[in-house]
């Protein structure tokens, strides 16, 4: 109670013990000494720095063990020898990183002087070093040419050049006739031996050959009255099966520009060498800058050539396919005439060297672009609405084309023969797009579903059909090939995901124009930041692809805008192409 009481009345025990040194209120007495877990800085430098500035300037001995003092980061990224880093801010180094992805040295070179080194080095093999005084590449071809670049070259040497060519290959001809002569004269014993080689040589053709022309005379007038009758009949079974009589059209092609080949050999269909994209992101055209006017009808489909699209390729439904010239003259340059109806859907090889056309006249014609004969003709008897070759590069002979008959086809163009049918759409089959790196493709009908096929497997692996969707006549892959941008024709534009489920994106939906009843083609800009589309009313559609609303309008066409092409290099350029047989181009 005592000790109860003294905690109770603590100033009476104080009063009491004014002598106490156990006073509660003084701290405990310390028994260890108190440690700091900082180490213990030597300021003798800071004093030397504040007296020298210099010495804050003077790089760290990477051979010593310990500094006692704080160095600032200039002093530990500064060269141990000579001067200071070429590139540093106030003459001190920042080390020998100048980029967040590490040392890159600084280098100017005009445009000029580089599209020189470029072309030269295409053309002859060898190009200048900008970094240091010498050449790269061949360099017997750099001796032979005195280091001369493509510039450098005068007019009067190229023609001198030209015809020594000319005189050397005449030189040659004449020699091998000589030779020949010559072979002539000593084995003319051996000629007339048919076991020999130079007989051989000499009848390249079987010695059967001449028999079987020998056998096909001409007609008797009995067999030609015959073979008319004959015709005729066959003639009139056919109308009468098909309800319309099918004209023969035979295959031709017309070249319109000055010269097939230039100077230097290259062909019309050459890409420049020096095209190339100028900018990263694309905008909005304002300005008519062309217009092609060739076809008598309406234009039903454009392409632009892979790559470089210094070509356009044209669909028209006068059944004349044309290809126009974009960089240059603006001219057209080639008609193919094949079809006998109006032709419906067009598609360039991944080279633009052959291209497909499927008409209303139930054809599919493989064209040479260059030449413009016709390699191959692919026919079911039913109407070919969308071709599409497959994009790999090993698998530019396989064709696929969407029928009337609500079948996808597949051919071997090489063969010729069918190597597939992929059967399962209710109606007739509108387009065919390539997805998930040309494993899949997407078809879409006008029984109002998409159906999503594997390549070579004629099993539909996923089928999308809701009671509020439309047909949907056209469908473009978005460049990050992620989408699906459908044109739906209760007048809006659906967004699909590529990936395994292909779902509906909700959130993204383009609308304000009207396609009601027209398969107007729909595009995304080279950079995906714009979506495109024709209309009923003739006008071209823009859309900001983030935002979904609509960033400008044109009117492009009287009639119908079918269809609309983003130039794949000149990125504010667009082509549109309409039912008034009109085509534009769009700056």
């Amino acid at each position: 109670m005592d000790l109860l009481n003294q905690y109770s009345d603590p100033d009476s025990s104080d009063d009491e013990n004014p002598n106490s040194t156990d006073h509660h209120d003084s701290s405990p007495p310390r028994l260890l000494p108190s440690r700091s877990a900082a180490p213990k800085v030597d300021d003798t430098m800071l004093a030397l720095s504040v007296a020298d500035p210099k010495t804050l300037s003077k790089p760290i001995d990477p051979t010593q063990h310990a500094v006692g003092y704080n160095p600032t980061y200039d002093q530990l990224w500064a060269p141990i020898q000579g001067p200071s880093h070429p590139y540093a801010k106030d003459g001190l180094a920042q080390g020998m990183r100048n980029h967040k992805l590490g040392f890159v040295e600084d280098a100017n070179i005009e445009p000029f002087l580089f599209d020189e080194q470029h072309n030269t080095f295409l053309k002859f093999g060898y190009a200048a070093d900008p970094s240091a005084s010498n050449y790269v590449g061949d360099f017997d071809a750099l001796q032979k040419n005195n280091a001369a670049s493509v510039y450098n070259i005068p007019h009067r040497e190229q023609k001198k050049r030209r015809i020594e060519a000319e005189k050397k290959k005449e030189e040659n001809g004449d020699e091998e006739d000589d030779d020949n002569n010559n072979d002539g004269g000593e084995d003319g014993v051996e000629i007339e031996n048919p076991a020999s080689e130079a007989w051989l040589l000499k009848n390249k053709k079987s010695p059967w050959a001449g028999k079987k022309e020998g056998l096909q005379g001409e007609l008797t007038e009995d067999q030609k009255k015959y073979a008319e009758e004959y015709a005729k009949k066959k003639g009139e079974e056919k109308s009468g099966f098909g309800g319309e009589k099918v004209e023969a059209v035979k295959d031709k092609s017309t070249f319109h520009g000055k010269e097939e080949r230039d100077y230097q050999g290259r062909s019309w269909i050459a890409p420049p060498k020096d095209a190339k994209a100028s900018n990263d992101h694309c905008f909005i055209p304002k300005r008519l800058v062309h217009t092609w006017s060739g076809h008598t009808k309406g234009v039903s489909a454009i392409r632009f050539f892979p790559k470089s699209g210094h070509l356009i390729l044209s669909a028209g439904m006068d059944t004349k396919v044309k290809i126009w010239d974009v960089s240059n003259t603006g001219k057209c340059m080639r008609t193919y005439m094949g079809h006998s109806k109006a032709v419906r859907d067009i598609c360039f090889t991944n080279d633009g060297t052959k291209f497909l056309s499927a008409g209303y006249d139930k054809n599919i014609k493989y064209w040479d672009t260059e030449t413009g004969q016709v390699i191959s003709t692919f026919s079911t008897g039913k109407i070919p609405y969308v071709v599409k070759l497959n994009p790999d590069e090993d698998k530019q002979n396989v064709l696929l084309a969407g029928m009337s008959d609500k079948k996808i086809v597949q051919w071997d163009m090489n063969t010729g023969q069918i190597t597939q049918e992929y059967d399962q759409h209710l109606g007739a089959v509108n387009t065919i797009t390539f997805v998930d790196n040309n494993r899949r493709f997407v078809t879409s009908s006008d029984d109002k579903s998409l159906r999503v096929w594997e390549y070579g497997i004629p099993v539909v692996i996923k089928y999308i059909s809701e009671p509020h969707m439309h047909s949907m006549p056209s469908i473009s892959l978005h460049p990050n090939a992620n989408w699906l941008a459908a044109q739906s024709l209760d007048n809006q534009i659906l967004i699909y995901s590529t990936r395994e489920k292909f779902q509906l994106n909700k959130k993204k939906r383009f609308a304000g124009h009207i396609v009601a009843g027209y398969a107007c083609q729909v595009n995304f800009s080279p950079d995906g930041r714009f979506v495109m589309s024709g209309d009923g009313e003739g006008k071209c559609w823009f859309w900001d692809w983030k935002s979904c609303k609509v960033f400008r309008t044109l009117k492009c066409h009287e009639g119908v805008c079918i269809g609309a092409e983003w130039h794949p290099l000149e990125q504010s350029k667009v082509a549109t192409c309409g039912w008034d047989g009109l085509i534009k181009y769009w700056d």
